[in-house]
């Protein structure tokens, strides 16, 4: 049987919006309930009664979020949308792009795309998205932290906001890996009325000349305090050894030495090749 054509549809805000609605209508069907502290530190509204954000240059932003499960990143979009209706614009694997059935929707919604030998060109596209007036999100964690703790983050984010001239909006997210996360697949038992607690930290701004490096760091410590923040007070109280809590807090979690040992036994992540 011969393979479906890649179609690629040109960014459309209308479905966008649907994957919103998408969203908002699974988040009502199970009843989660996502706790927000630090908006203050979001963006004015500006989308001036439209039905989504339009983008002017020199309104852009990266949103820096945690990545402790696969459903990060929905609490995230749920919070800017329902803030500004943002339609933020992710970091997406060539993988994902390329598949059958997510790469149109990954087109249609204007992400950009991390293609398999480099990331210079998604960089400069999201520099590119920057500066026109787009939020840009990213997860600078580069993969799922399994101890849940803010693990090593790559410079990117740091990057693109210096040469763009925008601020980095840092959005922990804890509670959502409950639901889904690596190891642990989706159960509509722990998804019913789940609580999702999301911090917003307070923008950072690196401008030229920043010391990389350091910004980065800034960046991961901005990001665990939020976490920090985040399980203070968290509505559910877990059991001993709960999988899901990270070890120095007496969970099952393993401890950031066990996870660097475990991430350098895996290896770098190879980017799955093409089908012929």
């Amino acid at each position: 049987m011969g393979r479906f054509p890649h179609w690629r549809p040109a960014p459309n805000d209308r479905f966008y919006r649907s994957i919103v609605r998408t969203g908002q209508a699974l988040r009502w069907l199970f009843q989660i309930r996502i706790i927000v502290t630090g908006q203050e530190h979001l963006p004015a509204p500006d989308h001036r009664g439209t039905a989504s954000r339009t983008p002017v240059p020199g309104s852009g932003a990266v949103v820096a979020i945690t990545h402790f499960g696969y459903l990060d990143f929905a609490a995230a979009e749920l919070l800017l949308w329902a803030r500004n209706r943002a339609q933020m614009r992710f970091l997406i694997t060539q993988g994902a792009a390329d598949h059958w059935f997510a790469g149109p929707a990954v087109s249609a919604a204007g992400h950009v795309i991390v293609g398999y030998e480099t990331g210079s060109h998604a960089y400069d596209a999201a520099v590119q998205k920057l500066r026109a007036g787009e939020y840009v999100a990213i997860l600078p964690e580069a993969g799922v932290s399994r101890s849940f703790k803010v693990r090593e983050c790559k410079t990117g984010a740091v990057r693109m906001a210096a040469e763009a001239g925008v601020p980095i909006i840092p959005v922990s997210v804890w509670g959502a890996h409950r639901i889904m996360t690596r190891h642990h697949g989706f159960s509509p038992l722990r998804a019913w009325r789940a609580p999702v607690r999301v911090h917003v930290g307070e923008p950072l701004a690196p401008g030229p000349g920043v010391d990389v490096a350091a910004a980065t760091e800034a960046l991961r410590t901005t990001l665990q305090d939020g976490i920090d923040v985040a399980m203070a007070d968290f509505p559910l109280r877990p059991a001993p050894g709960a999988w899901w809590m990270p070890a120095d807090h007496g969970g099952g979690a393993p401890t950031e030495e066990q996870r660097r040992r475990l991430d350098e036994a895996e290896g770098p992540r190879r980017a799955r090749a093409r089908r012929r």
